[in-house]
C-alpha cells in the first residue's frame, strides 16, 4: 500500500468477523433481544392493503365490464390484467398517503420507538467517496463534524473518509483537504483510501467493519452527498440507544441543492408530496422497515453478524455482486431478529438530487439492475413478509413501465373506439377486438377515476403540508405555492412517458444481459449537447411521432394526445429540464422549498465549508507550511 493510500491516518485496527448469509437457510442472532410489533400495526396494514385490493378488483370489474359491452376476448382479457397489475400499485400509494394524511393529523409522530434510557454510544460516520468533487464531499464532513459537536449529547463520534477514488490527482486533493479537516477536528476524523475497488461501495464498508467495526457500537452510513444536522444525528444515535432490539434505524433525506427545472421539480415533490406517504410507510411497516444505503444508523455488531451478503450464483461466468445492497440488508437484519424502523419525522436529513433528466436516468439504469436481481432473493429463506414486499417493491417499481408501455401500445394501436384503427388501416389484419368507446359515460367515469388515483397523493401531500412544519413564507408565500404545486404536477405529467420509455428500456437492457457501469454520479449534472439529447431519446421522439401522426390522422384516441404530446417532445423537455432557475430573479423562486428559501444552519454551514475547502491550494502548488 503506497503512502497515498495509508499515510497512517487510520486507528489501530479492532476486527470484527463478517460471516456470509447462507440465503437457502433461516438464521437468528442469538445475542437480538425480542422485538414485538406495535400493537396497531396488524391494524394498519389491513387498511393500507385492503383499500388497495378492493379498488383494483373494482377497476377490473369495471374494465371487464366496459369491454364485455361488445364481447370479451382473450386479448382483451390480457389487457384488463395488465390494467389490474398496474393500478394495484398506483391505489396503494394512495391508501399508503391516506395513512400518512391521519398520521400527521394525530398528535404524535409515527415509527415510535422504545422509550428507554439513553446508553451513550461510540458511532462512527462513515463516508464512502469515489471520485467525487473534493470541496463538496469535505464540506458537508466539516459541517456535519461541527454541527455534532455543538450538541449536547454523551454519544461521541468519529468521522471516516473512506475512499475508493481511481483519479490520482482527486486522490491527492482528497488527502489535502483529510489534512485541513484534521486540523480543525483533532482525532475525530480519518481518511483511507483502498488500493482496489473491490466490490464497489459494498466492499469499502465491508473492509471498514472487518478491520474497524469492533470499536464502534453503532456506524452511521452516508453518501457522498449525505448532509445532516448535528440533531438529526444526535436523534438517529438517541433512537437506536434506547432500542435495544433495533438493528437499524432509516431517516427520510429531503433533496436540496437543485438548480435546475428538473432537479427543483424532484426536491419540490419529495419535500412536499412525499411526506404524507412516508408518514404512511413509517406506520404499516413498523418494525419490518426498509433501508436506503444512506442516512441511516446501524448497530455494527449486529450487521457484521447478520448481513454479511454472499454473491449470487451467475448463469453464466463469475458470481455477481448484488448491487441494491441496501434492500437486502435490511431484509437479512430482520430475518436475524433485528428490527428495522423508519423515522421520516427526524429532520435535517438531507442529500442531493440528479440535476436533469438524462442524469436521472443513467443513475435509474443502475438501480434498475440492482433491483431486478431482487426476483433471485424473493425466496431467500427466513425472511419476514414485509422484508419480502420491500424487495418486491424494488423490482415493481421497474416492471411496471413496462406493463403502461404495452398498455399504451396497445391502446394505440386498437384503442380509437372505431372500427378503424392503426393495425387494421395498415395490415387489414382484423384482431377480433371490439374496443369500447372511451367518449361513453363509464369510459369517461373509468378513466377519470384512474386520472385522479394518480394525482391523489400529491394532492393529498400539499393539502398536509402545513401539518410537516411547513409555513407559506418559507415556499414563496400562498399564491407561490399553488404556482409550484401546479407547475410540479404538470412537469410531471410530462415527464413521466419520457421516463416510462426510459425505464422499459432498462428492463430491456437488463433482460439481453446488458451490465450498467457503476461509475461516479454527476452530482452537478452533465452538459449535453443536441445531438446527444437527440441520440438519448431516439426511442421517445419515435414513439410520440408515430402517436402524433397516428391521432391526426383519426387512427388512435385522442384521450393518448397527452402523452404523445410529452414523448414528441422529449429532446425538448430534456432541454428544459436542464435550464438553471436561479439564472432570474423571478425564476428562483419557483418549485422553491424552505430549504431553498430559509435554509436551515447545517446547509448554510456546508456551503460556506465547500467554499472554503474549494480554495484549498491544488497538489501542483505549493503548499505552505504549517
Amino acid at each position: 500500500m503506497t503512502p497515498l493510500q495509508n499515510a497512517g491516518q487510520m486507528p489501530a485496527p479492532k476486527p470484527l468477523l463478517r460471516p456470509i448469509q447462507n440465503l437457502d437457510r433461516p438464521f437468528r442472532d442469538p445475542t437480538a433481544p425480542p422485538t414485538r410489533s406495535h400493537s396497531l400495526t396488524p391494524m394498519w396494514r389491513v387498511v393500507v392493503f385492503l383499500p388497495a385490493m378492493i379498488a383494483t378488483l373494482g377497476l377490473l370489474a369495471a374494465f371487464t365490464g366496459w369491454f364485455a359491452m361488445n364481447g370479451f376476448s382473450w386479448f382483451e382479457g390480457v389487457v384488463v390484467g395488465l390494467i389490474a397489475f398496474t393500478f394495484f400499485w398506483i391505489s396503494l400509494s394512495v391508501s399508503t398517503a391516506l395513512v400518512g394524511v391521519v398520521t400527521l393529523l394525530r398528535p404524535r409522530p409515527c415509527g415510535e420507538m422504545e422509550k428507554g434510557p439513553v446508553k451513550p454510544l461510540d458511532v462512527a460516520l462513515l463516508m464512502p467517496i469515489y471520485n467525487e468533487v473534493t470541496s463538496d464531499v469535505f464540506g458537508n464532513a466539516a459541517a456535519m463534524l461541527a454541527a455534532v459537536q455543538n450538541e449536547e449529547t454523551a454519544h461521541s463520534f468519529t468521522l471516516f473518509m473512506l475512499s475508493d477514488t481511481r483519479d490520482a490527482r482527486t486522490a491527492e486533493q482528497e488527502l489535502l483537504a483529510f489534512q485541513t479537516l484534521r486540523a480543525s477536528f483533532p482525532g475525530k476524523v480519518y481518511y483511507r483510501r483502498r488500493p482496489e475497488n473491490i466490490d464497489c461501495k459494498v466492499g469499502n464498508l465491508n473492509e471498514w467493519i472487518e478491520r474497524y467495526g469492533g470499536a464502534y457500537p453503532a456506524m452511521l452510513v452516508l453518501d457522498a452527498d449525505s448532509l445532516m444536522s448535528g440533531s438529526a444525528i444526535v436523534a438517529l444515535t438517541d433512537a437506536l440507544a434506547r432500542s435495544p432490539g433495533a438493528g437499524l434505524v432509516q431517516s427520510f433525506p429531503k433533496l436540496i441543492g437543485a438548480q435546475t427545472v428538473f432537479g427543483r421539480m424532484l426536491q419540490f415533490a419529495t419535500r412536499i408530496h412525499g411526506a404524507a406517504p412516508a408518514e404512511g410507510l413509517a406506520r404499516w411497516t413498523d418494525r419490518e422497515g426498509n433501508y436506503w444505503g444512506h442516512n441511516a444508523i446501524i448497530r455494527t455488531a449486529a450487521f457484521a453478524t447478520c448481513a454479511g451478503l454472499p454473491k449470487l450464483k451467475a448463469r453464466r461466468g463469475a458470481a455477481q455482486l448484488i448491487l441494491s445492497h441496501d434492500f437486502v440488508e435490511a431484509a437479512l437484519l430482520r430475518r436475524a431478529g433485528w428490527s428495522v424502523h423508519f423515522l421520516p419525522h427526524i429532520e435535517g436529513s438531507y442529500e442531493e438530487a440528479p440535476a436533469t433528466l438524462i442524469d436521472f436516468v443513467l443513475r435509474d439504469r443502475r438501480w434498475c439492475q440492482g433491483n431486478l436481481q431482487h426476483l433471485r432473493l424473493l425466496g431467500t429463506r427466513g425472511f419476514h413478509a414485509a422484508s419480502r414486499f420491500h424487495l418486491l417493491c424494488g423490482v415493481m417499481s421497474y416492471l411496471v413501465s413496462p406493463a403502461w408501455l404495452a398498455l399504451l401500445l396497445v391502446w394505440a394501436l386498437f384503442g380509437d373506439g372505431t372500427e378503424t384503427n392503426a393495425v387494421r388501416y395498415f395490415s387489414g389484419f382484423d384482431p377480433q377486438v371490439s374496443w369500447p368507446d372511451a367518449n361513453t359515460g363509464n369510459g369517461l367515469v373509468i378513466l377519470g377515476f384512474v386520472y385522479a388515483m394518480l394525482l391523489a397523493p400529491k394532492l393529498m401531500g400539499a393539502a398536509i403540508a402545513h401539518r410537516t412544519g411547513i409555513r407559506m413564507q418559507d415556499v414563496g408565500g400562498t399564491p407561490q405555492f399553488i404556482v409550484s404545486v401546479v407547475t410540479e404536477i404538470l412537469l410531471s405529467i410530462a415527464y413521466a412517458p419520457i421516463l416510462m420509455v426510459q425505464q422499459s428500456i432498462s428492463v430491456a437492457r437488463r433482460a439481453v444481459g446488458f451490465s450498467e457501469t457503476w461509475s461516479p454520479q454527476q452530482r452537478h449534472g452533465g452538459t449535453y449537447s443536441l445531438a446527444v439529447m437527440a441520440k438519448f431519446h431516439f426511442f421517445e421522439t419515435l414513439i410520440g411521432t408515430l402517436l402524433v401522426a397516428g391521432i391526426l390522422l383519426g387512427l388512435v384516441t385522442p384521450w393518448l394526445s397527452p402523452i404523445a404530446a410529452s414523448l414528441f417532445l422529449a429532446i425538448p423537455l430534456s432541454a428544459l429540464g436542464s435550464v438553471n432557475l436561479n439564472a432570474k430573479s423571478w425564476s428562483a423562486r419557483q418549485l422553491s422549498t424552505p430549504e431553498q428559501l430559509t435554509p436551515q444552519d447545517i446547509i448554510c454551514h456546508a456551503q460556506a465549508e465547500r467554499r472554503r475547502f474549494a480554495m484549498t491550494p491544488s497538489p501542483s502548488q505549493p503548499i505552505a507550511a504549517e
